[in-house]
């Protein structure tokens, strides 16, 4: 069984509803990101240019002293489900600063990056960008209301690309364009049958709800 379990995927894919299901289920442990404490994050997404790089360096500290509080826990004696990945915040970056401020971000980055262990198993939830915007427009959070189509295909496509090359640890990938984890059962329990018997590599999951509509 993993003891480090990651669910990445980009803004509104569902990430946090199922690792905390996740968590519940396995009787382990959930390790959540507060993105609401970023002190810039409003402002960015009112001024993406000037708030930038102050965003990108909060998120990146303190993605760091979380992951850095994973590796002290005692992984073997109970298992411990994120709805982060530290990597991750390359995507954003790499998006959202210009060639100095990503240089200047890459540094400090590299640095970090030493300091953190891998997970055991990494699911990624992948969906089409009409859908995750339907979601952030569901969940009406006052400064996710001025995310645009065309910011998020970006930041979509660059998860996407992401992932296709991420090697670090066991991946599944998701499709979660038509299936709902968090409200039918038989969505879930199928994922959660196919976490349990995810042993290396890659392997690409088609939910049972997505299946049954073809």
């Amino acid at each position: 069984m993993h003891h480090y379990i990651v669910i990445e995927g980009p803004l509104g894919v569902g990430k946090t509803s199922l690792a905390k299901k996740l968590a519940e289920k396995l009787s382990a442990q959930a390790l959540l990101e507060d993105v609401d404490e970023n002190p810039f994050l409003s402002q960015f997404y009112e001024n993406p240019k000037k708030y930038a790089f102050q965003t990108q360096i909060f998120f990146l500290l303190r993605r760091f002293n979380q992951a850095v509080e994973m590796s002290q826990i005692d992984l073997f004696s109970r298992v411990t489900v994120s709805d982060f990945l530290f990597d991750k915040d390359r995507v954003f970056a790499r998006s959202n600063l210009d060639d100095n401020e990503y240089w200047l971000y890459e540094q400090l980055f590299q640095l970090l990056k030493k300091r953190i262990a891998p997970p055991d198993l990494v699911i990624f939830l992948q969906a089409k960008t009409e859908v995750l915007l339907a979601r952030i427009r569901s969940r009406n959070r006052k400064y996710e209301r001025s995310i645009g189509f065309k910011y998020l295909e970006k930041i979509n496509q660059a998860f996407n690309e992401f992932f296709f090359h991420y090697t670090d640890s066991p991946l599944l990938v998701v499709n979660a364009s038509e299936i709902d984890f968090v409200h039918v059962p038989e969505d879930f329990e199928d994922l959660v049958e196919q976490v349990r018997s995810m042993k290396s590599g890659t392997q690409y999951y088609v939910p049972m709800s997505s299946k049954k509509g073809k």
